[in-house]
């Protein structure tokens, strides 16, 4: 894979994990709630919800990807409309009321880690979104497979990295995302980046 092809997936991404979403606001209450006890298992949860549902992505897609060019820019094809979509969709989001509730906070440490990990695993857009996201950083002219798990396993590691440093300043986030300023700013900026990656996906296959 081609080194300014991996640091525009690591650019993108990293713009992906910084806008709230369930995993990050579970991540943020759960630390102002609990402190410093709680980051281990809230930074573990979301490393192996990411690892699963990346997994379950790689199982359908890394086959049909090596199957054939067709299915390869058909992918391509379906998951720049998505990201399109979902770019549009950002871009026209409104602002979260401010009392929004938090999610209830569990007591321990394994349900503190089993509910982080729920959270991020189970969430079937996650899955959609990785099936659409990760195939356009992919070169139909080398084997999908490796550069899947390199596609993956960085943004475990930026997931991973993201989830640390929100649980560290859990109180100060949690007061950034209740402004509707920010939550606008965070719209526009990943409406923005899934909005253009579509674009750029479209226009790759003319």
């Amino acid at each position: 894979m081609p080194f300014d092809t991996w640091l525009a997936f690591v650019a993108a991404s990293t713009v992906m994990l910084v806008i709230p979403g369930p995993t990050l606001l579970a991540v943020i209450s759960y630390s102002a709630t609990h402190g410093r006890r709680a980051r281990l298992p809230l930074v573990a949860g979301v490393a192996l919800g990411d690892s699963t549902a990346l997994l379950a992505s790689l199982v359908g897609l890394g086959a049909l990807l090596a199957t054939s060019a067709f299915w390869f820019t058909v992918v391509k094809t379906v998951g720049g409309l998505y990201l399109l979509y979902l770019g549009i969709k950002l871009l026209r989001a409104g602002v979260a009321p401010a009392g929004s509730p938090a999610p209830a906070a569990p007591a321990s440490r394994a349900k503190l880690f089993a509910s982080t990990y729920l959270v991020t695993a189970l969430n079937p857009k996650g899955i959609i979104f990785f099936v659409a996201f990760l195939p356009q950083f992919i070169r139909a002219d080398a084997p999908a497979a490796p550069q899947l798990w390199t596609l993956s396993l960085t943004f475990v590691a930026l997931g991973t990295i993201n989830a640390s440093l929100y649980a560290a300043f859990a109180a100060q986030a949690r007061r950034l995302l209740a402004s509707p300023r920010a939550q606008r700013r965070f719209n526009l900026a990943g409406g923005s980046l899934l909005g253009a990656a579509g674009l750029w996906a479209l226009a790759a296959r003319r």
